[in-house]
Parts: C-alpha cells; sequence; structure tokens
C-alpha cells in the first residue's frame, strides 16, 4: 500500500539536529524555511499559543499543496493514542522524500502515555518529521524529553510579561530590517502589548507600507496603526515626570473621549511599571550608567534618561506612596469601596501622583 520514498539527492532530515537544540522562535523558523538541518522529532511546549501555531503552519508547509493528502498526518493525541502515532510514524512517504506527522493536544495526554513515544523517537523514521505540539502547557514525560533532547529539537514557547515585550518588539523590528525611534517603540508597548498576534500583524503592516531600512516613527505609528503621536501613555509619563499638570489632564481627557484605543487598565499599567522601575533605580547600589541598565533590564542609555528625571521629581518616599496609589485605584476600578467612573478615578489617581509628599501608611 505505502511506496518507498523516491532517491534524493541530498538528505532532508539529519540524523541528529546539526543545528541548536533549544532554537528561538526566529532561529526554528530560518530553518524550516530553509529546509536543511531538520531534525526527525520536534518538541513544541509552553504557555505562549503564538508561537507554536506558527510553527505548526510552517511544518505543514515543508509538503507541498498536492501532496497533503498523502504525506501530512494531523493526529490529535487524546482521540488517536500514541500506539497509532507510531504507527503513522513507522510508514513511508506516499511517491515522495518525507512525511510530516503533526500531534496535537499531546498536553491532554497523561506522562505515562507520552513517555511511550520515547521508543520511538531514540530510533526515528528517517523519512518522518515528527511534531509533538503542547499548545498552552508544558510538556509532560521524563522519558520523552530525554529522547527528544538527544535526537531531536525541544522549543519551549514561554509566555511574554510586559517587563520583557520591548526586546521581542525591538527585535522583530530589526528582523524586518526596520529602525524604531524610543517613542514609538513605548507606543508599540503601551498600545499592542503582550498580544503577540496583534504585534506581529502591526509590524507585518508597517513593514510592507514603510519599506526596508525605514524609520517607525510616531507618526507612522499614527497614521498606520491609529494611535496618536501626541496623546499616549508615552506622554502622560513624559508629563507626570515634569510635573506638567496640564498637558497630564488634557491627555486624560483625551483617553475619556477615544476609550477603545485608551483602556485605563493599560495607562495604569505603564504607570505602575514606571513607578515600580523607579523604585528599582532608587535602590540600586551600583550606581553607574551600567549598574543602573543592569538593574532594569535596559538595552540604551537613552531608556535610562526617563528614570534619571523621574529620579529628580520623585524621592524614594514619594515613589512608594505613589506605588500605594496605584494599587489602591486598581482596587476601586474594580467597583470595591467607589462607583466613579474609570477615567475619573485615572484623573484622581495622577493628580495624587503630582502631589505625592512621601507620606506612608
Amino acid at each position: 500500500m505505502y511506496k518507498q520514498p523516491l532517491k534524493a539527492s541530498k538528505p532532508f532530515i539529519s540524523p541528529l539536529p546539526m543545528a541548536s537544540a533549544t532554537p528561538t522562535f526566529s532561529e526554528l523558523r530560518r530553518q524550516l524555511a530553509a529546509r536543511t538541518s531538520l531534525a526527525p522529532v520536534y518538541l513544541l511546549h509552553g504557555e505562549e499559543g503564538y508561537y507554536i501555531d506558527e510553527l505548526v503552519k510552517d511544518f505543514e508547509n515543508l509538503i507541498p499543496e498536492e501532496e497533503r493528502d498523502f504525506n501530512l498526518y494531523t493526529l490529535y493525541a487524546p482521540e488517536s493514542g500514541i500506539e497509532t502515532v507510531m504507527d503513522v510514524c513507522h510508514r513511508y512517504p506516499m511517491m515522495a522524500e518525507r512525511q510530516v506527522v503533526i500531534v496535537k493536544e499531546a498536553q491532554a495526554v497523561r506522562a505515562d502515555m507520552l513517555n511511550k513515544l520515547h521508543n520511538y523517537v531514540a530510533q526515528p523514521n528517517p523519512t518522518t518529521i515528527l511534531v509533538i505540539s503542547c499548545r498552552g502547557a508544558q510538556a509532560k514525560g521524563k522519558e520523552l524529553f530525554a529522547a527528544v533532547r538527544k535526537n531531536g529539537v525541544i522549543f519551549e514557547s514561554k509566555r511574554l510579561s510586559e517587563r520583557n515585550i520591548l526586546p521581542v518588539i525591538s527585535d522583530l523590528i530589526k528582523e524586518k530590517k526596520l529602525n524604531v525611534d524610543a517613542k514609538a517603540l513605548s507606543m508599540l508597548r503601551d498600545y499592542i502589548g503582550t498580544d503577540l498576534s496583534r504585534l506581529y500583524n502591526e509590524i507585518d503592516k508597517l513593514a510592507l507600507i514603510l519599506g526596508q531600512g525605514a524609520m517607525i516613527t510616531p507618526e507612522a505609528i499614527e497614521r498606520n496603526i491609529g494611535i496618536s503621536k501626541d496623546y499616549n501613555n508615552f506622554e502622560l509619563i513624559d508629563a507626570i515626570i515634569a510635573r506638567n499638570a496640564a498637558k497630564a489632564f488634557t491627555i486624560i481627557e483625551y483617553f475619556r473621549n477615544n476609550p477603545k484605543n485608551n483602556p485605563t487598565v493599560m495607562t495604569v499599567s505603564s504607570l505602575f511599571n514606571q513607578f515600580s522601575n523607579l523604585l528599582v533605580y532608587h535602590y540600586t547600589r551600583n550606581k553607574t550608567q551600567s549598574g543602573y541598565m543592569d538593574a532594569l533590564g535596559l538595552r540604551s542609555p537613552w531608556a535610562l534618561k526617563t528614570y534619571e528625571a523621574a529620579a529628580r521629581s520623585y524621592n524614594v518616599r514619594q515613589t512608594i506612596e505613589i506605588i500605594s496609589a496605584i494599587r489602591e485605584f486598581d482596587t476601586r476600578s474594580k467597583g470595591i469601596g467607589s462607583r466613579q467612573n474609570e477615567y475619573d478615578l485615572l484623573k484622581d489617581l495622577v493628580f495624587h501622583i503630582l502631589t505625592a509628599r512621601g507620606i506612608i501608611g
């Protein structure tokens, strides 16, 4: 029933993966696009679903459209069973060099069941690429892990936090051969956050419109994404640091009139990050530029200037008071102890920040 694969001029799958056994998302995508040094087994797992979804599409694209009926298998671990998975993996591709077997929802299978795959992974079929997908969760099964580490590739898709999203945005922009100024980068962080699907879509859009080598500016973002270059969280924080009350309250009124693009949760998150980092700045023992940058996880000395200015405006006690006020806003905005409109609460919070005297307790 199954025919032997056609003889290839060079092997499609390496007997052992020549690339890093723990590649980044970008590295793995480049390897799949180049179709070189591919491993016989891949284990994709982790909380961030976007990366795994995109990689699964890339694995599917290894098989030409006209061959997919015969050489692309998508199995669901809870329904198919591990024995079926191994049986399919041992088959030969139909009139082709290779087949791809994608096992989804593997996180829903018990560890002892997943471990049964380790016998196959120890001696995989050289004409099969097996992809084990544990979307949204850590993979289970120590024996399977050990076998994949030896004969395959493990990719962990970690969920990003607001603290570490900036480097991801910056790297993606560089990957698209674009440049970005600091304000534009902060605008993207504030309004896209950790929504990777939206982030990749917006950066792709900017790359298409602006072209390689272009600079992403606040004006470009305003024009193409719809975020105001003058009324945003970056400008609000600048106004607060400068103690420019008139500008700060003007921005809040803009937010009130444009709530869809300016949710208070994003604004307050930005304020909390700013002042919690400012507290780190105040307590950093190594008072050199490199010491501050290491403590705050900053890549550019330019980003440090914001905290230098903030430290001149708000001392340690004021910073602690402000963080307490932000926490109180969070409670009141959820309707606990207050029925005020969220933008009225935000206005009160900013007034509290601007007038903080450093009263603790």
